[in-house]
Parts: structure tokens; C-alpha cells; sequence
């Protein structure tokens, strides 16, 4: 079945649909561009693995000291009370940080007879945008890429996060894709959409002395969305998961839900 809305669906943004869905996508636009690749190139579908705390957010360097009630202070031991005292200390259970490993699927278009890396396709994770691990982790390899001769398109279909740091200042919009071919740095594409428009059609840089390939994104997405059967899956009738919409977006969603 197909999708409800019009373009990126923010329910793909849990955590029970995104990595499939990331996978899928990732696939699907390797066999789009593949098709209309010139035969001294070839796509490959990369992955790499880092370690990371599956624990987000947690508190850390909590202070030994806690304030407490006059009625607790008087049931606390004093210092002098602990030699009288033969009080046999027993533990409790905690749990510890189990570090998680991740693995995140990119893209790369190569020269058949040297293998360099010509353009480097990145669909952005929500590791990318939040954990640190995750972060520092892609930033460094961002910042390899826009200080060498490969070109890079960043694709941020997650409303959540932060997003990848830019030079410029532009206007906020829930999603972004970049299209930085190395031969224009510092110059690059800079594509803005929300929920109400359709992905766009994209340009994939090559080799300087070739044409850029045109992608459109809209008719990839929604295969993806079809064959996850993701509409089977997903409860519309609860609101998307955070961030929150803004209240034109959730005005808007809640009447187009209704209607289709």
C-alpha cells in the first residue's frame, strides 16, 4: 500500500522502523543511480562499525553529596557512629552501559580501473545527529571527505537532532539533503523540504568533466515504503514520534490523515 503523505513520513523516525527502513533506502538508491551510470563507474554499498553507549542521555559525575530532609537528617549516621556500629553492607543492583555495536550503510560511487572514490552517499542516522560516539564518529569522516577531491551528498531525513554543521546560515526546514561536488567547494546544493512536499530530484556528481546524474527521490521512497508494507505496520492515529510538529504541521497532518 502506498504511503498516506506526500513526501518523508516522520513515523519512519522510530526506533521499530528506521534501521530497516535506512537499509532499504539505501539499497534502492544504489540500484537507482546504478542504472544511469556510465560503464567506467560502478556503486558500491559500504558499511562501517563503531562501538557506542546504548545508554543516551544518562547522568554523569552525579555528586556524592545529596540534599536530604531535617526528618532524614536525623536518622543518618554520624561519622563516629559507623565504628560502633557493625553493620554488615550489602549491595544492590545496578546496571551498567553495554556498549552497542553500529553499523551504518553508505554509499560510494568508484572509477572502474582506479577504484578511487568519486562521490560518497550518506543517509544520515539518528546516532549521526544525537549520540556522541555517533556523531564524532561520522563528522570525522564529513570532514575528511569535504577536505578531499570526493564529492559527498548528505541526506537528513530525520526531523531529530542536530543537524550537520553548514558555513552559512539558512532558514530551518525538518529535512535537508546536500549535494557538495568537490569541484565547487566551497560552493555546494543545499535542498530544504517538510512534511507537505514531496523528496526532491537530486543531482549525483561525477568526475569534473562529466554530466551529474539527476535522482529523483519521491518514486524511490515510496517502492521502499511499499515493499516494508510500513503502512500495515504504523499506527497513524498517534502522533509522530518527537520532535513535535509545529502546530500548522499538526493541524495540517491530523485533516490530511483523515481525509486519505
Amino acid at each position: 500500500m502506498p504511503s498516506p503523505l506526500p513526501g518523508m513520513d516522520p513515523y519512519l523516525e522510530q526506533p521499530a522502523f528506521w534501521s530497516s527502513f535506512h537499509s532499504r533506502f539505501i539499497v534502492a538508491l544504489a540500484d537507482a543511480i546504478e542504472t544511469q551510470l556510465a560503464p567506467d563507474y560502478y556503486i558500491e554499498v559500504e558499511a562501517r562499525t563503531y562501538l557506542d553507549n546504548a545508554i543516551e542521555g544518562a547522568l554523569m559525575g552525579i555528586p556524592d553529596a545529596v540534599i536530604v530532609s531535617n526528618a532524614q537528617k536525623e536518622t543518618l549516621l554520624q561519622p563516629s557512629d559507623v565504628g560502633v556500629l557493625a553493620v554488615q553492607v550489602e549491595p544492590q543492583q545496578v546496571e551498567v552501559p553495554i556498549p552497542e555495536e553500529v553499523t551504518e550503510r553508505y554509499l560510494e560511487i568508484r572509477d572502474l580501473t582506479s577504484g578511487a572514490v568519486i562521490t560518497a552517499i550518506e543517509l544520515l542516522s539518528p546516532k549521526n545527529k544525537r549520540s556522541e560516539k555517533g556523531r564524532m564518529t561520522y563528522t570525522e569522516k564529513r570532514t575528511q571527505i569535504l577536505g578531499s577531491a570526493t564529492s559527498l551528498v548528505e541526506l537528513d531525513l530525520l526531523r531529530a537532532g542536530y543537524p550537520m554543521p553548514l558555513s552559512s546560515n539558512v532558514m530551518p526546514t525538518p529535512y535537508r539533503i546536500l549535494v557538495s561536488p568537490s569541484y565547487q567547494r566551497p560552493k555546494a546544493d543545499l535542498y530544504g523540504f517538510g512534511l507537505r512536499q514531496p523528496l526532491p530530484t537530486i543531482t549525483i556528481p561525477l568526475k569534473p568533466e562529466d554530466d551529474a546524474i539527476a535522482i529523483a527521490l519521491q518514486p524511490i521512497f515510496e517502492g521502499v515504503y511499499e515493499r516494508g508494507r510500513y503502512q500495515t505496520r504504523i499506527d497513524y492515529t498517534q502522533m509522530p514520534p518527537a520532535p513535535s510538529l509545529s502546530e500548522a504541521d499538526q493541524v495540517w497532518l491530523k485533516e490530511h490523515l483523515h481525509n486519505v
